[in-house]
This record gives structure tokens, C-alpha cells and sequence, in this order.
């Protein structure tokens, strides 16, 4: 049964001379949202909920990242 559950990560791309991987939290209900924030406009652009530690290394294999900052 376990033949076809393992999945193969395709790393997606993001432009990395504009953009930085950032983690939204909210200070209220604790809700983190992962994405991208364009370094000149400061427009953030979510890519995926983010519910516990397993997620978040789901991102940051999904786009090839080994640092992320947080902002409140």
C-alpha cells in the first residue's frame, strides 16, 4: 500500500533578487502564513498556511529556503 503514498518534492522557484521568505504570525490568534516579501514594495505575497513545524519544512523544501524570518 505503500508504493504510491511517497511523494517527489519538486522545488519551485521564487525570485530571489527581489523577494525574501517570510513567516506572518499573528500576535492575536497565533495563525502563521508563509510567503514572500517583494524587498521594494513590501507587498506580501502567502503561499501556504502554516500550521506546525512539519509544514514549514514542507516550505521551505517546497522552494529550497534554510533561513526564514518572522514577522508580527
Amino acid at each position: 500500500m505503500g508504493l504510491f503514498n511517497k511523494r517527489k518534492t519538486e522545488i519551485k522557484t521564487y525570485d530571489r533578487e527581489r523577494e525574501y521568505p517570510v513567516v506572518r504570525s499573528s500576535i492575536c490568534t497565533g495563525e502563521k502564513v508563509a510567503g514572500f516579501k517583494d524587498s521594494e514594495t513590501g507587498k506580501f505575497r502567502d503561499v501556504m498556511l502554516i500550521r506546525n513545524d512539519k509544514e514549514l519544512e514542507t516550505f521551505k523544501k517546497l522552494y529550497d529556503i534554510e533561513e526564514i524570518k518572522t514577522e508580527y
